[in-house]
């Protein structure tokens, strides 16, 4: 009953190589029963072209060899030769090394002596499925999925080596994080139109306006509830390939969103990881780039809703976006402050004085809170444009001449002096005067109760306690003044809501179907961006969850999120940087908070969004113990801040043509203003709390004289901006068109760079471990996962274009469909 295990060891025989020496690796399987009595047949082919549809049509059987698991185990340094021969037994064509090899298990004698010319053929020393605990405990488990794991030796330059780890996965959250927008997206425009059907009576004008906004409303949401269903009959891989990038369906999801991590283990050091997230670039490749990006079609809606004589108000992009602030407060803060007014009622029943004045003390900060927030022009003059748009509205200029008022056009905000301008300042201003009443009358009280029970003796006050309950007489006094508070606030929530929901009708009604249209699309590079932040964010909490110093930066500075980018500004590319650009930006409306979670279950320990789309918040659960190793901040629920920055460095052939003939301004603009940011947030952390590394300013002041030297295809640009990045306990991200082939470039030179210039790789190893690593290593598998075959999707004109490392090797190259 011995169990036989067939394994097919694949090797690639390039044309020209002579005596082919190679490594590769192979895992069994934890579902496989293995025992010492198992034997193992290793099967050896050539394949000639491994990038083939199908290998065993492109291959040829070399030999085999056979052992037991317990001859590799007994053997000397676990490790046997092997005769490899013929199917029918009759020669032997070569020899089989097997050895076993564990990751982080590499004694000094063994790197001690090492055959060179071995490392000089080939680096790649295992191909596996099984992962290692250091990455995949049951935490990371719970949102990455599908690993991939690559493993290497590369000689160091004390001629030792050094163990490579790269492991590439898939992540929930490409398509949990926009499912959830999309269902935040169909609430908050859902109430939008509760809202508009509140403003009550208006004029025929503007009731039309208001009937057509709520039309294209229904239309967004009719349209995100069908994706929305869409998305929820899937099943299968946790993230989008590049060929489906334009499908309509998915317009929501990031394309091929991955992580990769490489882990390196050299002798006599701690294990060191080094983590990128890779993703296509944000974009609304669905609706498509003829007429450019968000970042130009925001710009051109604005200039035009100026110029053009439309029916409606112009309100600036800050004031509707102050309109939804406003909305959003009073809707937080009004339930609220009712909430804590009968909390103060309740607390006059306990008779206790702390109790009481605690009560108070969370009302009277609320309702200021709530008066601070209402006390804006915007809200005043938005009351009087409502007035205006009220049925039977006559100014006093109408009055005079007797007729009709025609249609308004494009009009700024009015000021009516026939309608009372000091109304709103009695009605907000009585809120304060209602809480101060309150406040007063809580003093008076407790003033009698502190009298009474130093002027009667003992008897006499214990007789006044059983005649007459003074916890009931004091609810009885403040009730009034409560209900006064409360109506008052209600009165001010109502107006305030209707005028800056009056506001919003005039941006939707400006907008025409072309603004909705440009809301979809910025919702859309939005859910992209922040699905691929949150993966970001939740790799980087994890990685750093003992490290006390980041834990202390992040609930203080906050966390960086460096964006590279390698798109060109020529053609569609520009477009898709224009939109890439503005979801970017707009990540800065996301606060991240930590918080524990209900069980260990992985469906407990999904990220969960909350919000509007004025502001959002990520909320990640954590396993009780790991939840209470926090800092007392981030247990308590501090909200956690990510600074997004971009750069930009395109460089495929049509940089080469967008720098000759073109224009680079937007890449130009997009690494001086980021730049800007990275260096503000640097300066943040130059506190005496904060220890930064010593040469991240020195790089910095190098970056800034990068960002503005004229200089072809720069990327300097991007290698100064991670590794700031990377001294900084950021987030790293990589994109190109689809996260694929120009990713895939950058990703290997960052890790091959980090080698050479953390872990000592031998200089004359740097470009064959770069090969490496592109033509075995994860990167590779990235590109079968997408369009089904191990090629990059260059062809050689192409690559004369390309800066000089990041050319992928001969023969993993050529015309495919990407």
């Amino acid at each position: 009953n011995t169990l036989i295990h067939s394994l097919h060891v694949v090797f690639s025989l390039w044309q020209g190589t002579r005596d082919p020496l190679f490594l590769t690796g192979v895992s069994l399987s934890p579902d496989w029963p293995v025992y010492e009595e198992s034997l193992i047949k290793l099967s050896v082919y050539d394949v000639k072209d491994k990038s083939h549809q199908t290998v065993s049509s492109a291959r040829s059987f070399l030999g085999s060899a056979s052992f037991s698991v317990a001859d590799l185990l007994k053997s000397k340094d676990q490790q046997l030769s092997l005769s490899l021969r013929t199917a029918d037994d009759s020669a032997a064509v070569g020899t089989v090394v097997v050895c076993r090899l564990k990751m982080g298990e590499i004694e000094d004698g063994e790197v001690d002596h090492i055959a060179a010319d071995t490392h000089q053929k080939c680096t790649l020393v295992c191909e596996s499925g099984t992962t290692n605990d250091k990455d995949n405990g049951p935490l990371m488990n719970a949102v990455f999925k599908n690993p991939v794991c690559k493993v290497y030796r590369f000689q160091t330059v004390d001629s030792k080596l050094m163990l490579v780890r790269e492991q590439m996965a898939e992540c929930t959250l490409s398509f949990s994080i926009p499912m959830q927008l999309l269902g935040l997206f169909i609430q908050e425009d859902s109430c939008r139109i509760q809202d508009l059907n509140d403003l009550g009576e208006l004029s025929p004008h503007w009731d039309n306006l208001r009937r057509d906004v709520i039309t294209r409303y229904s239309q967004l949401i009719k349209t995100y509830q069908d994706t929305l269903a869409e998305l929820e009959k899937l099943t299968g891989p946790a993230f989008k390939p590049s060929c489906s990038k334009a499908q309509k369906y998915l317009e929501f999801i990031p394309i091929n969103l991955h992580t990769q991590r490489m882990r390196v283990t050299c002798p006599r050091k701690t294990d060191s990881f080094y983590d990128v997230i890779t993703v296509g670039a944000p974009a609304a490749h669905f609706q498509g780039f003829k007429n450019g990006g968000l970042q130009k079609l925001l710009s051109r809606y604005e200039a035009e809703k100026k110029s053009t004589a439309y029916q409606c108000i112009y309100y600036s992009p800050e004031n509707t976006a102050k309109a939804r602030e406003i909305l959003s407060t009073v809707a937080q803060l009004q339930p609220l402050i009712c909430g804590l007014a009968d909390r103060l009622l309740l607390a006059t029943q306990q008779r206790s004085s702390h109790t009481l004045r605690d009560a108070l003390k969370s009302l009277a900060e609320k309702t200021e809170q709530f008066v601070h927030a209402l006390k804006d022009e915007l809200v005043k003059s938005a009351l009087l444009a409502l007035h205006a748009a009220r049925p039977g509205y006559v100014s006093k200029s109408q009055m005079s001449s007797q007729e009709n008022p025609p249609p308004p056009k494009r009009q700024d905000i009015p000021h009516h002096k026939e309608y009372d301008e000091e109304e709103w300042d009695r009605v907000w201003a009585n809120v304060a005067k209602s809480l101060n009443c309150v406040i007063a009358m809580v003093d008076r009280l407790q003033e009698q109760d502190n009298n009474k029970q130093e002027s009667t003796p003992d008897q006499a006050l214990a007789d006044v306690i059983t005649s007459h309950n003074p916890a009931t007489d004091w609810r009885d006094q403040l009730s009034p003044l409560v209900v006064a508070l409360k109506d008052c606030v209600s009165e001010v929530a109502e107006r305030a809501s209707k005028s800056m929901t009056f506001v919003l009708l005039q941006k939707a009604s400006c907008s025409t179907p072309y603004g909705l249209q440009l809301q979809q699309r910025r919702d859309t590079v939005f859910s992209q961006a922040l699905a691929a932040l949150a993966c970001g964010f939740v790799m980087r909490l994890y990685a750093g969850i003992e490290d006390k110093g980041f834990l202390r930066q992040l609930h203080s500075v906050g966390v960086v999120a460096q964006f590279e980018s390698l798109l060109s500004t020529y053609s569609e590319e520009i477009g898709m940087l224009e939109d890439m650009e503005v979801g970017i930006s707009d990540l800065q409306r996301v606060t991240f908070r930590i918080t524990e979670a209900a069980s260990d279950d992985p469906t407990n320990l999904q990220p969960t969004v909350t919000g509007r789309r004025d502001h959002y918040t990520v909320e990640v659960p954590l396993p009780l113990q790991a939840f209470q190793t926090l800092p007392d901040e981030l247990r308590q629920g501090k909200l956690l801040q990510v600074i997004p920055v971009l750069f930009n460095v395109g460089i495929n052939e049509q940089q080469t043509i967008a720098e000759r003939f073109g224009d680079i301004s937007l890449q130009e603009r997009i690494n001086q203003r980021n730049f800007d940011i990275l260096e503000a947030y640097y300066k943040s952390l130059s506190l005496p709390c904060f220890q930064t590394q010593a040469d991240v300013k020195e790089l910095l002041e190098t970056l800034g004289q990068n960002v503005v030297t004229k200089k072809r295809k720069n990327v300097e640009i991007l290698w100064l901006a991670g590794a700031i990045c990377r001294r900084l306990n950021g987030i790293r991200f990589t994109s190109c068109k689809s996260a694929k082939d120009r990713t895939s470039m950058s990703v290997t030179l960052e890790q091959c760079a980090l080698l050479r210039d953390e872990h000592q790789l031998h200089k004359d190893y740097f470009v064959r471990a770069l090969d490496c690593m592109r033509r075995h290593g994860c990167r590779i598998e990235n590109v079968q996962k997408n369009i089904k075959c191990r090629k990059y999707a260059f062809n050689m004109l192409q690559l004369m274009a390309f800066p000089k490392y990041y050319r992928p090797p001969e023969g993993t190259y050529g015309k495919v469909d990407s």
